[in-house]
């Protein structure tokens, strides 16, 4: 199976350990974003994942450019050019104080690159399915363009398109990220959603009426319950055909929440992609993402095998000897 993913990648700070960013004196780094993670994802399960972004011309663009080579992401559509990565900065939660991101991309290489900048026949040559999220037209009114001609070029060369809605507060309002999600909905067959922004941005309480509004072959719910910040539960729906499943429920002691929906959607490209059945799918999909909250990073490194065990339901955590 080859994938094609489209978005930004950036430099993720972070202070040591459980320190707020007013007392950090050192930040530790990792490069990520969603369809960055996506792409890492299905390239260690042995997919063929390409990633397409556009990175500043320096050792910075380089560097993260780099971290997605160094498993296996084919980067050769990632552009060069722009004056700046993106960077965020994340505090890890403690107890009860949640944690928190601080973004600073604007005007970064990727936000203000354009449709005609890309080679999508290259691109898109081979792809079996495209993976975006609803962060990349969130950035402007360009990454809007882009990504509805991403979508719409995947469409034509036979490519399933999924599209993660991942609403992000802090990048734009809810009525503006309905209307323009709802301009790519049209060349979307795989719609991951939450149970709020499902409500919240469409009016939908339930998988069946988002994927009869919308035409989407595939529609997953996911759910999070939140103990404190160490402690999640977390499950999924997942809607085709008249049929809905939903998988195990995971009560999880969490290493790092950031990327934990990026891993569900990595699963659910890989399990359609090699046509699992509805009830396997979505068991594998949420095994990937329990695996991933036990996981530093933005990235969900753990094999396949690993996260098909779990979704078996293995995963005693005891050592392998």
């Amino acid at each position: 199976m080859k994938a094609v993913t489209l978005g930004e990648i950036m430099l993720r700070l972070t202070p040591v350990g459980y320190k707020q960013l007013v007392q950090a004196e050192t930040l530790e780094a990792v490069y990520g974003g969603a369809e960055a993670n996506v792409a890492v994802a299905l390239a260690v399960w042995g997919e063929e994942a390409s990633f397409v972004s556009k990175v500043p011309a320096n050792g910075v663009g380089q560097a993260a450019v780099n971290a997605l080579r160094r498993y296996g992401v084919d980067t050769r559509h990632v552009l060069r050019g722009g004056e700046r990565l993106g960077l965020y900065y994340a505090e890890r939660g403690a107890d009860r104080r949640a944690g928190s991101v601080v973004y600073d991309r604007a005007g970064s290489a990727f936000s203000q690159s354009v449709p005609e900048e890309y080679d999508w026949d290259a691109i898109f040559t081979g792809a079996d399915r495209f993976h975006i999220t609803g962060i990349t037209p969130a950035l402007g009114e360009g990454c809007a363009r882009l990504a509805e001609t991403a979508c719409r070029k995947a469409k034509e060369h036979g490519a399933a398109v999924s599209c993660d809605v991942n609403y992000r507060g802090k990048l734009w309002g809810k009525e503006r990220a309905a209307k323009v999600l709802e301009r790519l909905f049209r060349y979307v067959d795989v719609c991951i959603v939450n149970e709020n922004h499902a409500k919240e941005l469409f009016g939908c309480t339930d998988e069946r009426t988002l994927a009869e509004r919308y035409g989407f072959t595939h529609v997953a719910f996911t759910y999070r319950r939140t103990k404190d910040a160490q402690h999640n539960k977390i499950w999924a729906e997942l809607y085709a055909g008249g049929e809905k499943v939903q998988s195990r429920a995971y009560e999880m002691e969490m290493v790092d929440r950031i990327g934990g929906g990026d891993a569900f959607a990595a699963g659910l490209v890989y399990a359609l992609g090699h046509g699992y059945p509805l009830q396997n799918a979505v068991d594998f999909a949420e095994a990937a993402s329990c695996l991933k909250h036990s996981v530093e990073g933005d990235q969900c490194l753990i094999g396949s095998e690993e996260i098909a065990a779990l979704a078996a339901g293995g995963g005693s955590a005891q050592v392998r000897r």
